[in-house]
């Protein structure tokens, strides 16, 4: 469930690289042929993004309308997808506004096919430097050129379920990562089997969803300065050490990936309702999704610590980009910096604030919109304490982390690289290569993604 999305969208940007290498002819990112963006808006916009918007995105869809005035705005409301979006480039009937996940970008940008959006932020009065999170500006941020309008970040942290670990005589305070024995000693003791099945893990990493997360937390380095995939750098080993000796306690890996494929995540039996897990590595949402649950978990939670000892986290989320053959860029840039402006988010914080109070026991977990002064400000005005100490610590944990992200790096190979550290986690895991041997063939297959995409 966690991977299946970013698995489908690899399948389909592996399958359009071919479409994307015949468009591109070259792909130049000279800032001197970057638009400059008016703020004088009209016609019709062609925007896609925002599939099956909750709430919060029909109240930010709302205010960006009225912001453009006159302008017609007509939506695709389609997930994004690499495969529909470079054959629309290639025919010529491409959109003026895309949402896609922030690792794509660097990807498109390279081939010239996005806007630098550098002068659409000036033109908004926006300075991105400081009106969003460091590491979110980092995933969108290519030969220095920003690229996209981010939105949202959901920083990964470590939730514990209470009473697996009271039952055991665990402590919150030795699920701690940069101390992988002590980690693994408390997971062996919440550990349970059935068969040789598990039946409760002691501590869930979510290797495959999460393989930045633990590669960077341990010192590894994905990319250089450029973008430049570094996948065989040493390293990167650590990591994919700690996670074996975190599987190979449990039972390992492929049997914990088939209990953990079990779990009904987002359904009143999930993984902490039912005492599956004693402590798992979840992004922020996940909280939201217990709150109809939360007289029956005690929940805390405890950040993800790198080997320093530190709070660590990594930056994901999406973010709008304009191609370069769109239409209607001023609007696209209005509508993009609109839904991510002061008045969009109140105007998100009021609409949830609405929904929870017509929830019985609804808890208000805080939006996380990639920005530091909204976050601050949508926090204090509506997270509040619920009454439930244990949620609201877990909340608090994610707001004291999420300014410690560091980006997963802006690549022109970035989903490749994505995918490759996918099958590095499955055959280390699984015990069928060392880890520096297939950091050495995923490096391979990555540079040849980076290559064909910044010749």
């Amino acid at each position: 469930m966690r991977t299946k999305r970013a698995a489908l969208t690899a399948v389909a940007l592996t399958a359009a690289a071919v479409i994307l290498a015949g468009c591109s002819g070259g792909g130049s990112t000279d800032s001197s042929k970057s638009t400059n963006f008016s703020t004088k808006v009209s016609g019709t916009l062609n925007a896609w993004g925002f599939n099956s918007p909750d709430e919060v995105g029909k109240a930010r869809l709302a205010y960006a309308k009225k912001q453009l005035g006159g302008v017609k705005i007509k939506m695709d409301e389609t997930a994004f997808d690499a495969q529909k979006f470079t054959t629309r480039v290639a025919s010529g009937n491409v959109p003026d506004v895309v949402q896609m996940d922030a690792n794509l970008v660097a990807t498109y940008a390279a081939q010239g096919l996005i806007e630098p959006l550098d002068k659409c932020f000036s033109a908004h009065k926006i300075d991105p430097s400081s009106y969003f999170y460091q590491s979110v500006n980092d995933d969108v941020t290519y030969k220095g050129k920003i690229y996209a309008v981010p939105q949202f970040y959901q920083p990964p942290a470590i939730l514990l379920n209470k009473k697996v670990l009271d039952a055991a005589g665990v402590t919150p305070s030795q699920i701690n990562t940069s101390k992988p024995d002590e980690l693994i000693a408390a997971a062996k003791k919440m550990y349970k089997e059935s068969g040789g099945n598990p039946t409760v893990l002691g501590f869930n990493p979510v290797a495959s969803g999460q393989p930045g997360l633990w590669i960077l937390g341990y010192g590894g380095q994905l990319t250089d300065e450029n973008g430049k995939p570094t996948l065989d750098n040493p390293k990167n080993e650590k990591g994919l050490e700690v996670l074996k000796q975190i599987t190979d306690a449990q039972g390992g890996y492929a049997k914990i990936k088939s209990f953990s494929d079990s779990f009904d995540m987002f359904g009143a039996d999930n993984e902490f309702t039912k005492g599956q897990v004693g402590a798992e590595v979840d992004n922020q949402w996940y909280v939201n999704v217990l709150t109809p649950y939360a007289d029956k978990i005690d929940l805390a939670a405890v950040p993800f610590y790198a080997s320093d000892g530190k709070p660590f986290t990594v930056a994901n989320g999406t973010s709008f980009v304009i191609p370069t053959a769109a239409k209607n860029k001023d609007a696209a840039c209005a509508w993009a910096t609109s839904l991510v402006s002061e008045g969009a988010w109140d105007a998100a914080g009021q609409a949830r604030a609405k929904t929870i109070a017509g929830t019985p026991g609804g808890i208000n977990t805080g939006l996380f919109t990639g920005s530091p002064s909204i976050d601050k400000k949508l926090r204090s005005q509506y997270v509040k304490p619920s009454g439930n100490a244990g949620f609201d610590q877990a909340i608090s944990t994610y707001y004291d982390i999420v300014g410690d992200g560091k980006s997963f790096g802006a690549s022109p190979a970035g989903q490749q690289i994505n995918t490759e550290l996918q099958n590095v986690i499955s055959s280390v895991l699984l015990g069928k290569a060392t880890p520096a041997d297939a950091l050495k063939k995923a490096q391979a297959s990555a540079l040849r993604a980076y290559q064909q995409a910044t010749k």
